[in-house]
């Protein structure tokens, strides 16, 4: 059987539906995914502000390998995750839902597939303050990773 579905063919609906730069999110979800090379935990958000985005989602990846740790650690402490589990080098995906924090988003083309790269992090008490510094377009130079 076959159906129409307008718009199938357009690549339109792809830029429009690209989500860049900083956001307001809340943790929908959270998977574990092994891979012999690669492990990550892939992670949906719920975007909550800027308001035209609102309801939102966007997806990512978060490495677990040792070279990426660092950036899945970052995630975590930004976003409030229970220190004690981190002690314990425990993720609990039960306990990433429902999580708050900023995201700097990008999307990366490769081999002709695009991603959503998770560039940076921030606790949600600083959204304040990386709003107004990605609408004004100045940003400090204390540091290249932070948002």
């Amino acid at each position: 059987m076959k159906r129409h579905i307008p718009g199938l063919h357009s690549r339109q609906q792809d830029r429009e539906s690209a989500l860049e730069g900083p956001y307001l999110v809340r943790v929908e979800a959270a998977w574990y995914r092994w891979h012999p090379q690669k492990p990550f935990l892939s992670v949906r958000f719920v975007v909550l502000e800027p308001e035209p985005f609102a309801a939102r989602s966007l997806s990512g990846r978060l490495y677990c390998t040792e070279r990426a740790l660092w950036k899945l650690n970052w995630f975590l402490r930004d976003f409030g995750y229970d220190p004690d589990l981190l002690s314990r080098d425990q993720v609990d995906e039960k306990a990433l839902a429902g999580l708050r924090g900023v995201v700097r988003t990008s999307r990366v083309t490769l081999n002709g597939q695009s991603f959503q790269n998770l560039e940076a992090f921030a606790p949600a008490a600083d959204w304040d303050e990386v709003s107004c510094e990605a609408a004004g377009g100045t940003r400090d130079q204390r540091s290249g990773d932070d948002l």
